[in-house]
């Protein structure tokens, strides 16, 4: 049952509460379906991921078919020029797989070059913070241990979307709009991404008959089409011709790499990230510093629980400022980060009555020299796959190749431009990663696929609706619906990573009582409210009395549907 602070505040932020039984009344229903079930940020991608699961296709299937479409129906946040991270449960070995399908920064721009052109810190856009795109590698290694059909069937929907056309949605005519002044300069956006030098408008059709093409060589030359065919020169053209380090060779080299996810358990539920070089783990983290404490009896919306919350947060991001970083060039003391022993440790700094203006990382390094998609699918077999993918900030870097029809992302911005940090820039080494997957089990059976797009919103967004689901006693909608909290100011691990010394500010989202803010404000907090910087929720359940229970984000035009 949901607590009267619970009541309030989701009522609050979502309108009203049912006049029968007082409960949230969320944006809508939990979606409930007996054999297979996808949520994605799209209907279509999502109509389309079903689409495959009935025509006998595995939920990996349905995952790269969504994936695909989305990166046609909704570039402001992803695109075959990104990456891409997924978690599969395999219903035959009963075993979690985790994937990450990150790329490397080309081999032949280095440290000194950035400090040749005077630069403190990668820039945002053009061609300097392109790093090598995973996410077709990801595709086909997903399919090669999990595909049922053929991955020219699980790309022909997104190819005839892309010949023929579809109306784009609303949140994502907003994002495109606001890209297009930002990334006009950069060759071959906007003869690519606009419509006579604009963004497409709400329910306007759109058609990118280069993006129909590139899919149709990946469909029918393998993931070689893509790095080491003509795509791949193309690519390396491009980036010559426009003061440019991506080559063929970059490309040719990529190799994503399979890993062991790893977790902790919270109160009895078993919470599954990948290690990094993403950030996963920082929302363990989070969970173990938070399981001592009673927070379903202060309450959702309380200011017990918003205090607790962004300390534990400060905590965990002080580690992953100084930790986190590509384990090829510095490895990550994961084990010692996410255990419920360092957590007591750490823990000790919480005071219940002052936020911390800095907090220093538990460890200390010892070196050994907003826009992403996020989708999940369940099928009749019972696999299931959280997957999140990125072109990083919003459609990425602006460097479109010719007659190609995607956008390289801009993940290289995410590197430190000093010497000695582990997440320092290096030639051929991955960046640090916002973009996580998440999974839940429980006694060892798949309990929750979910994710929260929206960089460093996302270990946060993992948590919150968590505690939702398990503390303040929501179901899977109104776990996303309720309002959420969002801390901004921590020490980075990328850009110059300065350190946090005024506590950074707390963001939250309508719906919080303003007695929570003024407590908040005693115990030493900067409190703002902001629109926008929540994420973008995702999720599918297992049902205990069979089938599958869906939820999809309200913030976004996005869609949980099943059959």
């Amino acid at each position: 049952m949901l607590t009267l602070a619970a009541l309030a505040a989701c009522a609050a932020a979502t309108g009203a509460a049912d006049r029968i039984t007082g409960h949230t009344f969320a944006t809508r229903s939990e979606v409930h379906a007996p054999n297979a079930m996808a949520a994605t940020s799209h209907p279509l991608a999502t109509q389309i991921a079903l689409d495959v699961m009935k025509a006998g296709g595995s939920a990996v299937d349905a995952a790269i078919a969504a994936n695909a479409a989305l990166g046609l129906m909704e570039p402001t946040g992803n695109g075959i020029g990104g990456d891409l991270f997924a978690i599969v449960w395999d219903p035959e070995t009963r075993k979690l797989h985790g994937y990450n399908g990150s790329g490397r920064s080309p081999k032949s721009l280095s440290l000194a070059e950035f400090e040749r052109r005077g630069l403190s810190e990668v820039p945002s856009h053009g061609p300097l913070p392109v790093t090598v795109p995973g996410a077709v590698d990801g595709w086909f290694a997903l399919h090669g241990r999990f595909g049922r059909r053929t991955m020219a069937e699980n790309l022909a929907p997104a190819i005839a979307y892309a010949r023929n056309g579809h109306p784009v949605h609303e949140v994502i005519a907003y994002y495109w709009d606001r890209s297009v002044p930002r990334l006009s300069k950069w060759p071959g956006f906007r003869e690519q991404f606009t419509i006579d030098g604009r963004a497409p408008r709400r329910g306007e059709t759109w058609k990118n008959p280069n993006l129909a093409n590139t899919l149709q060589q990946i469909a029918e030359g393998g993931r070689d089409a893509f790095y080491k065919g003509g795509i791949a020169r193309t690519i390396d053209a491009y980036f010559k011709a426009n003061d440019g380090f991506l080559s063929f060779d970059d490309l040719a080299a990529h190799e994503g790499e399979w890993v062991d996810p790893v977790s902790t358990s919270y109160r009895g539920y078993d919470v599954w990230e990948l290690p990094p070089s993403g950030q996963g783990i920082a929302a363990l983290q989070i969970l173990n510093l938070l399981e001592p404490y009673d927070l379903k009896a202060y309450g959702f919306g309380s200011p017990e629980h918003v205090h607790l919350f962004t300390e534990a947060k400060k905590l965990a991001f002080a580690d992953r400022a100084a930790s986190y970083a590509d384990p090829e060039f510095y490895r990550s003391p994961v084990e010692r980060l996410i255990s419920k022993a360092y957590a007591r440790e750490r823990g000790k700094l919480i005071s219940m009555d002052r936020a911390m203006p800095a907090v220093e990382p538990g460890i200390i390094p010892q070196l050994n020299e907003g826009d992403t998609i996020y989708l999940t699918t369940a099928d009749a077999d019972g696999m299931m796959v959280s997957l999140i993918q990125s072109n990083y900030r919003g459609m990425g870097s602006g460097m479109a190749p010719p007659g190609l029809g995607f956008i390289l992302q801009d993940r290289g911005e995410q590197f430190v431009l000093k010497q000695g940090h582990p997440n320092s820039f290096a030639p051929g080494k991955r960046p640090f990663h916002t973009i996580i997957p998440a999974f839940v089990t429980r006694d060892g059976k798949p309990w929750l696929s979910y994710g929260v797009m929206g960089g460093a919103m996302q270990p946060q967004g993992h948590v919150q609706i968590l505690l939702n689901l398990i503390d303040f006693g929501m179901n899977l909608q109104e776990a996303g619906d309720a309002p959420r909290i969002q801390h901004d100011g921590s020490t980075e691990p990328a850009g110059q990573a300065e350190p946090m010394a005024d506590g950074g500010r707390i963001e939250l989202e309508t719906g919080f009582p303003y007695e929570t803010v003024r407590a908040l404000m005693r115990k030493g907090h900067s409190v703002r409210f902001a629109d926008g910087p929540y994420g973008g929720y995702q999720a599918i359940m297992a049902n205990p009395h069979g089938g599958w229970t869906g939820a999809s984000e309200s913030r976004k035009d996005g869609q949980a549907a099943g059959y």
